[in-house]
This record gives structure tokens, C-alpha cells and sequence, in this order.
């Protein structure tokens, strides 16, 4: 593979992908990826900033993706059932990428540092979701509130998912974990 192929960041993403698979994220250095890629290191630090990112390099588009359903959403329609439907919504993106969110979980799972960024980049996640609630009217208190019960319930589901060998969708384990919370609270 050349320099001058296209698709350089996807290459990057796979190749990072690989190696962590094989030897453990930690034992991974970026001109390691940069070369399994046929890229210099150079080229990698034009795409990512540091080899955690290679990881996380989607959470600025999932972010702005899940903050356009929230403001797309019909105004009538109460906060937890907007952050529901958003959350739903991103499960068609994932569907097409199950055997890389899978590798990518297991990457994260097994290294701290990673576990941490992951929870970094999810609160980012939370904090526009509840601003895009407060922009339609929703007080901060419940903003806030709705946007971490349905982040808790992505979490899980998305868990569920990445472990599950394609049985099920995303956004019905989503809707099921859902209705599992509405259950819990209402005492049933």
C-alpha cells in the first residue's frame, strides 16, 4: 500500500485497530501504526493528535449527529422520549461498524487510560445533549438529569450489543434498556 492511496485516516484507524488487538495498546507505538498503515508518522499526527484518538476520532461527528436529532425533534415531544429517539437513532451508524465497535470495546476494556478517556469523551456526549434539551426549553436540572439516565442507558446497551455476535440491533437494546429504567422507576 502507498502513501498516495486514499482513505488515509481509515487506514490509520484500522491498522491501530490491529495492533492493539495483537500486542495491547500499550505496547503500540505511533510509528508502528503509521507504518502498518504505509504512512508516516507525520501523516498520523495530521489526522489524530495522539494514539488514544485513533479510538475516539469519531465522537466529535456521533456528537454533532445526536445533537441535530435533538433539535429536530418534534416539540411537543418530552425530553427523555427526544433523548430516546436520539439515541436510537445513531444505531444504524454502529450497525454497519459492529466488528470494529466490538474490537474497539475490547481495546478500551482492558486499559484503564482508555476506560477513562472513553468516559471523558462520553460526559463531552452528555454536556451538548443537555444543552441542545435546554436550548428547546428544558430546565437545566432536568436537562441534565434526562441526558445521563439515557447515557447510563447507552452504556449499557451498547455493551450488550458489542459483546452480542450481531443477534440484535443497537437501537432495539437501546429501546429495551429504556424500558427497563421506566419499569425500575415505576416500581414494577
Amino acid at each position: 500500500m502507498g502513501r498516495w492511496e486514499p482513505n488515509a485516516r481509515g487506514r490509520l484507524e484500522q491498522a491501530a485497530l490491529a495492533l492493539y488487538g495483537e500486542r495491547g495498546y500499550e505496547h503500540v507505538t505511533v510509528a508502528e501504526i503509521a507504518e502498518r498503515a504505509g504512512l508516516t508518522e507525520r501523516t498520523f499526527f495530521r489526522h489524530y493528535a495522539d494514539k488514544r484518538e485513533v479510538l475516539f476520532g469519531g465522537s466529535n461527528t456521533l456528537q454533532e449527529f445526536l445533537v441535530g436529532a435533538v433539535a429536530e425533534a418534534p416539540e411537543a415531544t418530552a425530553p427523555i422520549d427526544v433523548v430516546v429517539a436520539a439515541l436510537e437513532s445513531v444505531g444504524e451508524f454502529f450497525e454497519e461498524r459492529h466488528d470494529h465497535a466490538r474490537k474497539r470495546q475490547a481495546i478500551i476494556d482492558a486499559n484503564p487510560e482508555l476506560q477513562e478517556r472513553e468516559l471523558i469523551k462520553l460526559e463531552t456526549l452528555a454536556t451538548a445533549l443537555a444543552s441542545a434539551l435546554r436550548e428547546r426549553g428544558v430546565s437545566e436540572s432536568a436537562a441534565s438529569l434526562t441526558v445521563q439516565a439515557g447515557m447510563a442507558v447507552f452504556r449499557v446497551a451498547f455493551e450488550r450489543w458489542a459483546k452480542d455476535a450481531g443477534k440484535r440491533d443497537l437501537a432495539e437494546l437501546i429501546r429495551e434498556s429504556f424500558e427497563e429504567l421506566r419499569a425500575l422507576t415505576a416500581g414494577t
